[in-house]
């Protein structure tokens, strides 16, 4: 069963980010796959802050994406870049820490004007982290996601379509990799 590990590099609880990943997180249990969550807010901000290696939460969290097939990476995007919250983590992670995994870069903003912030913010630090499999990726707009009031989301049309194209990929593309390293361990 393929791994993925997902870093939310929301710093709010409440976060329409969450929306999005909930989305994602269905598709992927859908799939069989396993999950592990790093949400980078409940990591200690001092060993964020300071990049405490040895910290046992920090250590936790990059031993679950070196366990992982795969890895979404999500955040939104404040001023033309995504989080802090999530730089202090990409940060600890090794400089090959992302080699060989799929990636699922995922964001969400308040305007269209930040949509090349994935491929011109983020995508650069995950490749400087080994990542060379990067898919496309989604940018939402925050209106594309609604906060109901019982805490639960809804998605409008548009989105939800192309993060079910963009999942969909991302499991294939990972279902494929793995099916080439079993290929390649019978050789």
């Amino acid at each position: 069963m393929a791994k993925i590990a997902v870093i939310s590099g929301s710093p709010s609880v409440s976060s329409r980010l969450n929306g999005v990943l909930q989305s994602i997180q269905s598709q992927l249990l859908t799939a069989g796959l396993e999950l592990h969550w790093i949400d980078v807010r409940s990591l200690p901000p001092e060993d964020l802050i300071y990049t405490n290696f040895k910290s046992p939460a920090i250590i936790e969290a990059i031993n679950q994406i070196a366990g992982a097939d795969a890895v979404v990476v999500a955040t939104p995007i404040y001023k033309a870049s995504y989080t802090g919250v999530i730089k202090t983590f990409l940060d600890l992670i090794p400089q090959k820490g992302l080699e060989g995994k799929v990636i699922l870069p995922v964001a969400i903003g308040g305007t269209i004007a930040h949509l090349l912030a994935l491929d011109y913010a983020l995508k650069p630090v995950l490749a400087a982290l080994g990542a060379r499999i990067q898919l496309a990726g989604v940018y939402a707009l925050d209106t594309q996601v609604q906060r109901n009031e019982d805490g639960t989301f809804e998605l409008d049309e548009e989105l939800d379509q192309r993060l079910t194209a963009s999942t969909d990929e991302f499991i294939q593309e990972v279902r494929f990799r793995l099916q080439l390293g079993s290929l390649a361990a019978q050789s």
